[in-house]
C-alpha cells in the first residue's frame, strides 16, 4: 500500500492508520527548512517527511492585458482587510453587474496538471480543485466591515456579489475536473470564516450567504466522484454540523487553540462523522516546544481522532519560528 493508498483509505473512514500531511512552508520558511532536509523544493519536502498526500493548487489567472482577477480595491495598494473596496458603498444591484468580472478562460492549467502526474507517479494522493476563498473575496469587495453590515443593510448587493464569485469558481473547477477528475482525490478549498472564538458572522447570515455556495461547490466535487476537504482557520466548532450536512468529508486545518476546536471536543462529538486533517498546533506547541513534546503531542491526538484522521499543522503554512527539528519530530511521531 502506497501513501495514496493509505490516505484514500483514511478519506474513505476505513483506515488501520492515520496518516501525514506536513501542510505548506510559507515562502520565508522555506530556505531554512529545505536546507536543513537537504531538499530543493516542497515536492521533495513532503516525500521526505512522509506526507501522504500533496496539495497543488488550480490554475494560474493570465489575463493578456495583465489585469488581476479579482480587483476588488479599483487599483488601489491594499493596507487593510478593513479597507473599502469597489462595492462599499453600492447599494443597487446593476452596478454589480456592471462590473468587469473575471473570465474563467484565463486560467492556464498546465502547470496543475503536470504537477499532478509528478504527484501520482510519487505515490502520493492529490487535493487539488481552485481555491474558491469566496468569503474572503466578497469581504474585500466591500471591506470586512462593510461586508458585515451589509448583509444586513444591502443583501441583494451581498448576495449578487456573492453570486458572481461563486459562479466564477464554479466555472474554474468544472474546466480542471473535466480534465483530471480521475486523478484528483480530494477537492481542498478554504474559506476562514472563524475567530478565535467563533464564527465570524451569526449563524444566521451564515446560512444565507454561506452555506448555500458550499452546497454547489460539495456537489459538484461530489458529482465527479472526489471527496470534499475544506480549509477553515478559526473556531467553527458551532457549525461543523451544518458542513457535515453539506457534505464536507474533511475538516482542515483544526485550529487547536481557537474556542471549541480541541482534539478532546471534536473527537467525542463528531467522531466517525468527518475526517480531521491537522490539530497539532502552530500558535503555542510547534514553535517552541521540545521535540519529545511534539511527539507525545501527535500521539495524543492520534488517540482521540483514531486511524481515519490526518497529522498536519494547526495552520497550513509553517511559519519561520518553527524549528526544522519540530516538523521532524512532527513527522516522526505520525510515521510510529
Amino acid at each position: 500500500m502506497n501513501r495514496r493508498d493509505q490516505f484514500l483509505e483514511i478519506i474513505n473512514r476505513r483506515s488501520v492508520k492515520s496518516g501525514f500531511w506536513h501542510g505548506c512552508p510559507n515562502p520565508a520558511s522555506r530556505e531554512k527548512l529545505f536546507g536543513a532536509f537537504g531538499v530543493k523544493d516542497d515536492f521533495e519536502f513532503g516525500l521526505t517527511l512522509g506526507s501522504s498526500c500533496r496539495w497543488i493548487p488550480a490554475g494560474d489567472y493570465k489575463h493578456p492585458e495583465g489585469k488581476p482577477m479579482f480587483d476588488v480595491l479599483g487599483g488601489k495598494e491594499r493596507y487593510t482587510l478593513g479597507q473599502d473596496g469597489v462595492f462599499a458603498e453600492c447599494e443597487d444591484v446593476s452596478e454589480v453587474e456592471a462590473f468587469p468580472w473575471p473570465e474563467e478562460k484565463y486560467i492556464d492549467f498546465s502547470d496543475t496538471l503536470t504537477e499532478i502526474d509528478r504527484t501520482l507517479k510519487a505515490g502520493q494522493s492529490v487535493l487539488s480543485g481552485s481555491w474558491s476563498c469566496f468569503f474572503h473575496n466578497v469581504a474585500d469587495f466591500f471591506g470586512m466591515e462593510n461586508y458585515f453590515v451589509k448583509m444586513y443593510t444591502d443583501p441583494d448587493v451581498v448576495q449578487a456579489v456573492t453570486e458572481h464569485v461563486v459562479d466564477f469558481y464554479l466555472r474554474i473547477n468544472e474546466r480542471l475536473f473535466k480534465q483530471a477528475a480521475d486523478k484528483i482525490d480530494m477537492f481542498f478549498f478554504g474559506n476562514d470564516f472563524g475567530s478565535q472564538l467563533d464564527t465570524l458572522i451569526s449563524p444566521e447570515m451564515f446560512d444565507r450567504f454561506v452555506m448555500p455556495s458550499f452546497i454547489k461547490f460539495t456537489d459538484m466535487a461530489h458529482k465527479y466522484g472526489m471527496k470534499v476537504l475544506l480549509h477553515s482557520c478559526g473556531s467553527i466548532y458551532r457549525v461543523i454540523p451544518k458542513l457535515i450536512d453539506a457534505g464536507v468529508d474533511a475538516l482542515h486545518p483544526i485550529q487547536a487553540q481557537a474556542a471549541n476546536m480541541d482534539a478532546v471536543t471534536l473527537s467525542r462529538e463528531f467522531g466517525g462523522k468527518i475526517v480531521f486533517v491537522g490539530g497539532v498546533d502552530t500558535q503555542k506547541l510547534l514553535p517552541t516546544a521540545s521535540p519529545r513534546q511534539i511527539k507525545d503531542e501527535v500521539h495524543r491526538l492520534r488517540d482521540l481522532f483514531g486511524p481515519n484522521y490526518v497529522v498536519s499543522p494547526s495552520h497550513e503554512s509553517i511559519l519561520p519560528d518553527v524549528p526544522a527539528e519540530n516538523v521532524k519530530a512532527m513527522a516522526e511521531a505520525a510515521a510510529d
